[in-house]
C-alpha cells in the first residue's frame, strides 16, 4: 500500500553538480537543530513512517561504552547522480495489465518525491533481454546499413510506460540505455542467445545501431542521458548474452563506439563500461582505464552485485579499489535483483536488507548513482522469455489487479526520497558493527544520515555531529533516516 502524504513529510528540489571525490572545509554546526526521522521496522507498521523528530544537545567526548553514528558534515565525497531502477519490457507489459487506478499509484509510489520514493534514475534495454517476452532486434536481417532500422516493437509497451514514468517524475528521469546482445546475424554464434562474440566485420554496424537508438528515442520524446557497452559482457547466459573480453571491450570503444558517438553529435553521451559483476570489475577497470585512447571516451565503469553474495562485505572493497585507482573515473550500479522468484516470499524482510546493505556499502565505496533491475514485474516473477523470474520491489498481482510492496522499495525509499541528486557524500561512521550507515549533504543543506540494523536487537544510539549530540533507537531490523535541517 500506499503511505499517505503526511508521513513523507520533506520536500527536497535539488541540482546536479560534479560526480568525483572532493574535500570542503566548510564549518557545519547542529546546534539548535531538529532532526526527522523516518523508520522501516520488520513486526512493525513502520513504512518509511515519520517518527518523533529528535533534537540535538551538546555532547562532548563519548566515552567507549557509549553507541554512536558519527557524522562529519565538514568533509564531501562523491557526488549523487540518482537513485532509481529500469524500465524494461517486462515491467511495461505488466503495468499495461493493471486497472487505470493501480497504474497511476504505481507512478505516484516510485516518481513523486511527495509522495512516493522520488526515482530520478533509470535504465532500459536496447531491443530485449531477458525480461521481454521474446527476443527482437530494431532490424532485418543482414541489414548491415541498418535502413530498415525502427522501434515499432516498443510504441506499444515500453515507449508509453517510460514517458508516464518521466512524466510522474515531473518531466526528467536520467535515463541510460544498454544492449544484451546484437542481433544474432552479427555474432560468430548466429543467435542473440547463449554467449557469443560479435564478429569483427559488424563492429561498425554495431556502433552505428547504438546511435540509431539514442536518436531515435530522442526524437520520440527520451532524453538518454548515457549508454552502457554491453550487459555482463562475461556471463553466457541463456538469454541474450555476448562476451567481450576487457581487451574487445576496450577496442571496440577505443576504436568504433567511442568515435562513433562523436562523429554521430553524441559525444556528450556518458559512456559506461564494465556493466557486470564487482568480482572482476578492478580487472576491467585496468583493461579498459589504463589505455589513454579508450579511457577518453569512458564516463565511468558500471558494476552488479551478481554473485557477490558470498560474505557480508558483498565485494565492497573491489568497487572501492576501482574509485582510488581512477578517481577521475565515476562508479555506477547498474543492476540488481533477488532472483529465483516466489510469491509467498515477498514478505520475506531479507529482501529489503540486502537493498540495505548494498546501497550503504556501494555509497561508502564512492558511488554516484545506484540502479534497481526491474521497477515492476507480475505475480509470476516476470514476464520473462527464458523462466529467469525474479523479484522487483514492487510486485503486481495481475489476477487481482493490485500492487504488493516488498519492503526492498521501503528499503530503497529510505535513500531515493531524502538524498536526492547533486548531495554530496559526508564522513559517516558507527563504533558499533551492529549499526551500518551512511551520510549525505544535500544541496539545501540539509543532511540526510541513513542507518540500519540487521540484528534481532533494537539498540540505543547517540546521532553525534560536531560536538551536538541527539538520542534516539534502531530498532531490530530496521532502517530509518534522519534528516537534519
Amino acid at each position: 500500500m500506499l503511505l499517505k502524504s503526511a508521513t513523507w513529510g520533506l520536500v527536497l528540489a535539488l541540482s546536479a553538480g560534479p560526480a568525483f571525490a572532493q574535500n570542503s572545509a566548510a564549518s557545519y554546526s547542529a546546534a539548535g537543530k531538529k532532526a526527522l526521522v523516518y523508520a522501516t521496522a520488520a513486526n512493525t507498521a513502520l513504512r518509511l513512517s515519520a517518527r518523533p523528530e529528535l533534537s540535538f544537545q551538546p555532547a562532548g567526548q563519548p566515552v567507549e561504552t557509549q553507541v554512536c553514528v558519527f557524522v562529519d558534515p565538514g568533509h564531501t565525497f562523491q557526488t549523487l547522480l540518482g537513485i532509481g531502477g529500469a524500465l524494461t519490457d517486462a515491467a511495461a507489459e505488466t503495468f499495461a495489465k493493471l486497472p487505470k487506478a493501480q497504474q497511476q499509484e504505481f507512478l505516484r509510489a516510485y516518481y513523486s518525491p511527495t509522495g512516493g520514493i522520488g526515482y530520478t534514475l533509470a535504465r532500459t534495454s536496447i531491443h530485449s533481454s531477458d525480461f521481454s517476452s521474446g527476443s527482437y532486434t530494431y532490424v532485418a536481417d543482414k541489414d548491415e546499413a541498418l535502413k530498415t532500422f525502427s522501434v515499432k516493437h516498443d510504441e506499444q509497451f515500453r515507449i508509453p510506460f517510460i514517458k508516464q514514468a518521466m512524466a510522474a517524475a515531473g518531466g526528467k528521469l536520467t535515463l541510460y540505455v544498454t544492449p544484451w546482445s546484437p542481433p544474432g546475424w552479427m555474432k560468430d554464434s548466429g543467435t542473440m542467445l547463449k554467449g557469443g562474440k560479435l564478429l569483427p566485420a559488424y563492429r561498425q554496424a554495431w556502433a552505428d545501431y547504438y546511435v540509431k537508438f539514442i536518436k531515435t528515442y530522442e526524437q520520440l520524446g527520451m532524453p538518454i542521458w548515457g549508454l552502457s557497452v554491453q550487459n555482463e559482457p562475461m556471463a553466457t547466459q541463456k538469454w541474450e548474452s555476448c562476451i567481450f573480453t576487457g581487451e574487445e571491450e576496450r577496442d571496440f570503444i577505443k576504436s568504433y563506439l567511442g568515435p562513433t558517438l562523436a562523429k554521430g553529435g553524441l559525444g556528450d553521451k556518458k559512456l559506461i563500461a564494465w556493466d557486470h559483476n564487482r568480482d572482476l570489475v578492478c580487472q576491467r577497470a585496468s583493461a579498459v582505464l589504463d589505455d589513454p585512447q579508450a579511457a577518453k571516451y569512458v564516463w565511468g565503469i558500471g558494476y552488479h552485485w551478481y554473485e557477490t553474495w558470498t560474505g557480508s562485505a558483498m565485494l565492497f572493497d573491489n568497487v572501492r579499489r576501482v574509485h582510488e585507482t581512477y578517481p577521475d573515473k565515476n562508479l555506477l550500479f547498474t543492476e540488481g535483483c533477488l532472483e529465483n522468484f516466489k510469491l509467498d516470499k515477498v514478505e520475506d524482510w531479507a529482501l529489503g536488507e540486502k537493498y540495505g546493505m548494498s546501497m550503504i556499502g556501494d555509497f561508502n565505496a564512492g558511488t554516484v548513482g545506484w540502479t534497481d533491475w526491474n521497477v515492476l514485474l507480475d505475480e509470476t516473477g516476470g514476464p520473462n522469455h527464458v523462466g529467469n523470474f525474479c523479484f522487483a520491489p514492487v510486485i503486481a498481482d495481475t489476477r487481482a489487479g493490485k500492487l504488493i510492496y516488498t519492503n526492498a522499495y521501503y528499503y530503497i525509499g529510505h535513500f531515493s526520497k531524502f538524498i536526492r541528486p547533486g548531495a554530496k557524500r559526508i564522513g559517516s561512521s558507527a563504533n558499533r558493527d551492529a549499526l551500518q550507515t551512511t551520510a549525505f549533504r544535500n544541496a539545501d543543506g540539509s543532511v540526510a544520515v541513513v542507518v540500519m540494523n540487521q540484528t534481532d536487537k533494537p539498540l540505543d544510539f547517540q546521532l553525534w555531529v560536531a560536538g551536538q549530540g541527539a538520542k534516539t533507537t534502531s530498532a531490530a531490523h530496521s532502517i530509518m533516516t534522519m534528516v537534519v535541517n
